[in-house]
């Protein structure tokens, strides 16, 4: 059974370095200094994470129905990853699209609150809420 390479020091916490490769085949050994992989510092969960974010082609719809979760816990975790390979995460994106989802939802009700009215005919109403969806 072969093991994840532990990434950082269980000592100091310092990021450890890979000195030495075999091969179990020929039993050829290569010694020196080789970094680890970024996402070799990922943890087991974030990996299938990813798996299955670029099977679905980095579609979130797609990744919340697999994963069977909610669009912020789909966003949380990819949030995760980012931070985990070392990047930052910008939070204003996040909540600018948020707070436009938000207002599409709400424009949304309306238009169907008006048709339950009688204020809007169905054609009217599939007609805005397109254009909606298009913004």
């Amino acid at each position: 059974m072969k093991y994840k390479a532990p990434c950082q020091c269980p000592i100091c916490g310092d990021e450890l370095s890979i000195t030495k490769l075999s091969c179990s085949k020929c039993k050829t050994n290569i010694e020196g200094q080789f970094t680890i992989n970024k996402f070799s510092k990922l943890q087991e969960e974030q990996l299938e994470f990813i798996e299955i974010f670029i099977k679905c082609r980095g579609n979130i719809k797609d990744v919340e129905k697999e994963l069977g979760i909610s669009y912020p816990t789909v966003r949380n975790k990819l949030e995760g990853v980012i931070q985990a390979l070392g990047y930052s995460v910008d939070k204003s994106d996040y909540l600018e699209e948020k707070r436009l989802s938000q207002s599409t939802n709400e424009k949304k009700q309306q238009i169907i609150e008006a048709l339950e009215k009688g204020e809007l005919t169905p054609q009217e109403a599939a007609l805005q809420i397109k254009k909606i969806s298009k913004k």
